[in-house]
């Protein structure tokens, strides 16, 4: 009879344990969605201000950045801010930047991507298309290394 109760407190602790694993990894995705949500709103706040600098500050400042757009291949952070400056010379060019159905993809604790939707309201048209991004997390935060945009 005591080891029935000893088989059962040892399985009880496992599934305890398992709960709490799975509840720390659930809250651990939660955050890193989170953060990149937070990248994403600073990165929409700054283009709605006309920086493409301060929007660019959420891309890892690196040749290794790849920007694809239409059949052109971007690499690194500078030549993509510079075909940024090139698209939208100005503010009115830029418009007002939304971001819209996303999801997003925990791949590890250090990678995730992001399926979503872009939208510009301008005075004359608003342009949309769909967008995925690959984030890595790096000691300054989370960066997106790979934009793919439509």
């Amino acid at each position: 009879m005591g080891s029935v109760k000893t088989v059962v407190l040892i399985l009880f602790f496992f599934l305890m344990s398992t709960a709490f694993a799975s509840a720390q990894s659930t809250k651990e995705i939660d955050r890193i969605k989170t953060d990149i949500i937070e990248v994403m709103t600073r990165q929409t706040d700054a283009w709605n201000r006309g920086d493409l600098e301060g929007f660019m500050i959420g891309y890892l400042r690196s040749d290794e950045l790849i920007f694809v757009s239409g059949d052109t291949v971007t690499r690194g952070w500078q030549a993509a801010l510079e075909r940024y400056k090139k698209s939208y010379p100005s503010k009115e060019q830029m418009g007002m930047l939304s971001f819209a159905d996303l999801e997003i993809t925990v791949v590890s604790k250090n990678a995730a991507y992001v399926l979503g939707s872009w939208s510009l309201k301008r005075e004359k048209d608003m342009p949309k298309g769909k967008f995925t991004i690959i984030f890595r997390k790096f000691k300054e935060g989370w960066l997106v290394v790979y934009d793919h945009s439509s």
